[in-house]
């Protein structure tokens, strides 16, 4: 009995072993720290092959700032089991941002910025900007992912932000300067390659200074409101990278309450979710599409938080043209490569921005269907793209309204606008 018990015991040592994960190299990680790679891959030497956790680990890492491509190949050992081999290609990730936008009205605003993301080695992105929009403003950023271990990490950000904003009122519109001093720390947590959660509190100060235009007895032309916000931003992520190729679905879901001290502006819940989803297209084609969905607290207040604006959801609309409670916003192109050589690709694309809005204190559903509140701009842009930098991709678009009271305008920017 004992001699059979042993055979068993034997023959499944010998299968497992067959099977077995025995070797786990890296190769082509000249920046990124090994130790990183094999903290956050699920294979581990002494586990079984499963094809499917490789699979998971490559879709994983193509989606860090700092990789441009991994692949993976597996070899059998002559004293049985698997020698696992990933392949990394890095992009280099010192990369400087640029957003530029103007109309027709004759706005003209930027912003410019120098960000690493690969900080140590460690997928650490930090770095600032610096915005000119009529006032200067400036922000700093701090993400680690993977600060307290495999799923565990935490952002910090500070901003000293100004802005010269519309403020719309029943006798017009009025011009205050916006300006808004924060800290926000969040931490953040990874359940898996496709889903993470971040969870914080930011403190800042908002103030508005009457500039011009309208004025109203009943709001004030100097306001300094102290407030607190609590975060939560939920992930999903299954979208694959092939380079400057996207293919797949995300949704990342972003609810926030927010509190202002004292009773001159309201407290307010305000929640926003984007739906994204990237089909390949044959071999040089990539459809892109964003939907965004947001609703917050409908006080009549002129100071709502959803705007319309170039940068955020409307090609060629202008900065900050109105604001609303609520927003369904639509963004479609299609982007098509024209030249690709080596590291050079240039890349076209045609695209439509649709979007409208509830009017602070307004009804949700006549509101989103009155022409009056409807944007729709076509357009066309053209990419300059290099592969191995991170987010390489310097943009120029081109939006031309086609609603009531239409503009148009064009918007440079660094990176695909969503």
């Amino acid at each position: 009995m004992k001699l059979l018990l042993g055979f068993i015991l034997m023959c499944c040592s010998t299968g497992l072993a067959q099977n077995q994960i025995l070797q786990f190299e890296l190769e082509g990680n000249r920046k990124t720290d090994t130790s990183l790679i094999q903290k956050i891959s699920e294979i581990e030497v002494g586990q079984p092959l499963d094809s499917v956790v490789l699979d998971r680990d490559i879709a994983r890492l193509e989606r860090q700032p700092a990789i441009a491509s991994a692949t993976y190949a597996v070899t059998p050992l002559e004293s049985q089991g698997y020698r696992v081999v990933y392949t990394i290609e890095e992009n280099f990730t010192l990369i400087p941002t640029l957003n530029v936008f103007t109309s027709n009205a004759g706005e003209f605003a930027f912003r410019a910025g120098l960000y690493e993301f690969n900080l140590f080695g460690q997928h650490i992105a930090f770095g600032g900007f610096f915005q000119r929009d009529d006032f200067n403003a400036w922000g700093l950023n701090f993400r680690a992912p993977y600060l307290f271990g495999k799923q565990t990490g935490l952002a910090i950000n500070v901003q000293d932000f100004s802005t010269l904003e519309p403020v719309f009122l029943p006798s017009g519109t009025a011009n205050y300067k916006y300006n808004n001093k924060s800290l926000e720390v969040l931490g953040l947590y990874e359940w898996n390659s496709k889903h993470r959660v971040e969870i914080g509190l930011s403190l800042f100060q908002e103030a508005y200074d009457y500039i011009s235009g309208a004025t109203d007895p009943g709001i004030p032309q100097q306001l300094e409101v102290d407030k607190y916000l609590l975060k939560t931003v939920y992930d999903y992520d299954a979208l694959d990278y092939h380079f400057y190729f996207v293919d797949g679905f995300r949704s990342l879901f972003n609810f926030q309450y927010v509190r202002a001290e004292g009773d001159q502006l309201p407290s307010f819940l305000i929640a926003r979710n984007d739906l994204l989803w990237y089909k390949r297209v044959g071999t040089r084609g990539n459809w892109a599409n964003r939907l965004r969905l947001g609703i917050a607290s409908n006080d009549d207040s002129p100071f709502a938080p959803f705007s319309v604006d170039n940068q955020l959801n409307i090609r060629g609309v202008g900065n900050t043209i109105d604001r609303g409670t609520a927003a369904l916003v639509l963004n479609t192109e299609y982007r098509y490569t024209l030249y690709e050589k080596n590291w050079f690709v240039l890349q076209s694309n045609i695209f439509v921005d649709a979007g409208t809005w509830r009017n602070p204190g307004g009804d949700l559903a006549s509101d989103f269907s009155d022409v009056q509140n409807l944007r729709i701009y076509p357009g066309v842009g053209i990419r300059f793209i290099h592969k191995r930098i991170f987010n390489a991709i310097f943009r120029i678009d081109y939006g031309y309204g086609i609603t009531e009271d239409a503009t148009r305008g064009v918007v440079f920017g660094i990176g695909q606008y969503f």
